[in-house]
């Protein structure tokens, strides 16, 4: 497909054309000019869009799609084309599924299930065997298969002996290993951030120190055996503590935080809103500012939607009963340009991901294949239900004021314009 696309502001700090405004020309998709005028001799399409902005392509480090399995909260279809009209030109998916990614022929499932998509999907496979957390998956198999990463998303591994036969195991691959941040003896089936609003509102809490633990004793085991260790959606001002102290040390370790966590704090849990229930919990202001100082300074290395669509009748229940879970890539660019430099988002959902899911990292460079995502970050907009594109629509951020507006992608010799 050809494009040319008029005075577009490229953000993009590999490229030799960071910050500066540019015409861009994709030709059968591979980017053929940039230049600050281009003439368009041959009339292909053209794109010129008020306050353009251009960065390579959006990669997500989780989502849930519900397919297989769950197809009424969302299917693969859909949620990749969620996904392009959010601008993400690569997901990666977890495996909360039914049955669930613990063999190479569930990876496989799922990337046909995406081949031919504008959007690539990457399938995150399960650590653990029917994600029991209790014998280790068919790693080497689900690796070779297409699997980028292998976590039991949202179920923290309690065996510590099994989290280091992982770490180990996986170095004979270059696998890369989750865990998700919770001590499941300390969490004891709390709903909601152990502070002051939970006590307010008698709800059981999960105190800060249940991720502070688990992730300690990752940090340790990582030490001990090498490796390379992902700790995904991190929520206190002590973990970012702890990864940057082991960063110091030199260990293999990152991190991400989610949208919701960068933006949102437990004072909103007033109302018993069953949006705000997510894991880890919404946790207090101070966690929020040392989470969005983390990003800044590079102790935290990526920003995820961490999109879980969950159907209505697990959410308009009692707070105690409803599942955990909130959609979030419609609103992912407007809630963390809101609250964050504009090009420390862009790195943090770009460049950064994707080297550490080792997936190709493309540039906005004369002679790359296209891999753009188009953007207007000045729009301001209260975020409604017009927004979500999901099948299901527990978002968070209904009501939320936010900032930046996706125009479309193009990806795999693909155009998306919203």
């Amino acid at each position: 497909m050809n494009l040319l696309i008029k005075s577009a502001k490229i953000i993009d700090r590999q490229s030799p054309f960071h910050l500066k405004t540019q015409d861009v020309l994709i030709e059968n998709g591979k980017i053929s000019e940039i230049s600050n005028i281009i003439k368009n001799i041959n009339n292909i399409k053209e794109i010129e869009l008020e306050n353009l902005h251009i960065s390579v392509g959006w990669f997500d480090t989780s989502v849930s799609f519900g397919e297989p399995g769950f197809e009424e909260r969302e299917t693969v279809a859909n949620g990749l084309s969620v996904a392009a009209k959010s601008g993400f030109t690569a997901v990666a998916t977890n495996p909360n599924t039914y049955p669930v990614i613990d063999n190479k022929s569930a990876v496989e499932f799922l990337i046909n299930k995406a081949k031919g998509n504008i959007v690539n999907l990457y399938p995150i496979a399960n650590l653990t065997q029917q994600a029991k957390g209790e014998e280790i998956a068919e790693l080497f198999d689900m690796s070779n298969s297409g699997a980028i990463a292998f976590s039991d998303y949202n179920k923290s591994i309690s065996n510590a002996n099994l989290m280091k036969i992982a770490l180990l195991y996986a170095q004979n691959f270059d696998g890369l290993v989750m865990s998700f941040p919770q001590n499941n003896s300390l969490s004891n089936n709390g709903v909601a951030n152990e502070g002051a609003i939970s006590t307010k509102l008698g709800l059981k809490g999960i105190p800060a120190l249940a991720e502070e633990l688990q992730i300690a004793r990752d940090l340790f085991l990582l030490e001990y055996t090498g490796g390379k260790l992902h700790i995904p959606t991190i929520s206190t001002e002590k973990s970012v503590k702890l990864i940057a102290e082991a960063k110091k040390k030199g260990l293999n370790v990152t991190c991400s935080v989610s949208a919701h966590h960068l933006f949102l704090n437990d004072s909103e849990l007033n109302e018993f809103d069953t949006n705000y229930k997510v894991k880890p919990p919404l946790r207090e202001k101070t966690d929020v500012n040392a989470l969005k100082k983390g990003i800044v300074n590079g102790t935290i290395d990526m920003i995820t939607s961490d999109h879980n669509p969950i159907d209505i009748e697990n959410k308009r229940v009692e707070f105690e009963n409803a599942k955990n879970g909130t959609i979030g890539m419609e609103s992912f660019f407007g809630a963390i340009n809101k609250v964050l430099p504009l090009e420390k988002t862009i790195d943090s959902i770009t460049n950064l991901p994707r080297m550490r899911f080792n997936i190709e990292n493309p540039t906005i460079t004369k002679g790359e294949m296209a891999n753009i995502t188009l953007f207007n970050p000045d729009t301001e907009y209260v975020f409604d239900e017009e927004n979500i594109f999901s099948t299901s629509k527990n978002s968070a951020f209904m009501g939320k004021q936010l900032k930046g507006k996706v125009y479309g992608i193009f990806a795999n010799n693909k155009f998306v314009i919203n």
